[in-house]
């Protein structure tokens, strides 16, 4: 697969900065110390933390390493770097039912703040789900935000799917009524909403998120529901804490992680899942409409140590 092909490549050169940042300093280790000690350790707990890889996954990763080095009788700090990169990759699974929604009638709500790319990876996504041989209907229910319906119309168009829009400053549950009504008339497979999502006051939020869950409820009990949170990687433990803050308002079931190319802060795809359980199901590492990718545990971290996939 092509596609797939050059989406390794730029996953590996977006994930350059975040290589820099961790990698070389594990290198440093494994090639600096000559027995495996507790500053060994360390010095490797440091380096991930740092990394944005957070506190837990860290602990977790330090722990699992340490039982694989002394259930193997491992001596030597450089046989350490691929049961690193296993620990890490365990981690990270997502797990065969992350996508469920895909084989099912299906409503996705995707939340997200402002300048995050919570509206273009709408967009990509109506694309994928396009090429992918479904049927989809787009609902711009971002009404708080002037450009993001005409925004996300011009991806529709793009991507080939019809797009139900509302007027700006219109209610977003409207919307979704209106779009529940034309996926069902057109026998859409897959609902994609792009809903908004201000957190700074997260009362407002909630209560339009409520109302929007209870329309979908009353209009299409029977579709299966994804909520995915959209996160810009180049925040770092800021996009951590918001994913942190949404999970309090809403049922979250996915990330979408943008804009990895260019962030030294990649590893914080392994802090969300590990410190709120909650999977990274996308990336996107580039503008184009192929630059957003279901996220794959052992790519990815190939990627972040550069390790050649054998194909």
């Amino acid at each position: 697969m092509e596609e797939k092909k050059g989406f390794f490549k730029r996953l590996v050169e977006g994930l350059a900065k975040t290589r820099d940042n961790i990698v070389s300093g594990i290198d440093a280790i494994f090639s600096g110390f000559s027995s495996i000690d507790d500053d060994f350790y360390d010095e490797i707990e440091e380096i991930l933390v740092m990394g944005d890889l957070g506190i837990n996954a860290t602990a977790s990763i330090i722990s699992d390493l340490k039982s694989k080095v002394k259930e193997r009788g491992i001596k030597d700090p450089a046989e350490c770097k691929q049961l690193l990169i296993d620990s890490i990759k365990s981690e990270l699974t997502v797990g065969e039912t992350a996508y469920e929604f895909e084989h099912r009638k299906s409503v996705v709500l995707v939340i997200g703040v402002n300048g995050v790319g919570k509206t273009t990876s709408v967009g990509k996504l109506a694309g994928k789900l396009k090429d992918q041989g479904k049927k989809v209907v787009v609902a711009a229910a971002d009404t708080f935000r002037a450009a993001a319906g005409e925004q996300l119309t011009e991806w529709a168009n793009r991507a080939g799917v019809d797009v139900i829009g509302g007027q700006e400053g219109s209610d977003p549950a409207s919307v979704i009524y209106d779009a529940i009504a034309a996926a069902k008339a057109r026998d859409a497979d897959v609902l994609l909403c792009d809903t908004a999502g201000r957190l700074h006051n997260k009362k407002n939020l909630m209560n339009e998120l409520g109302k929007i869950n209870r329309i979908i409820e009353r209009e299409y009990p029977e579709a299966f529901r994804e909520t995915l949170v959209v996160l810009d990687g180049t925040t770092g433990q800021n996009a951590l804490a918001q994913a942190r803050e949404f999970k309090e308002v809403a049922d979250i079931t996915g990330i979408i992680l943008t804009k990895l190319d260019g962030t030294a802060k990649g590893g914080i795809a392994v802090a969300i899942y590990s410190e709120l359980g909650i999977p990274v199901k996308y990336i996107g590492v580039g503008e184009s409409i192929d630059d957003l990718q279901k996220f794959d545990a052992d790519e990815f971290v190939n990627a972040l140590f550069d390790v050649k996939e054998e194909k």
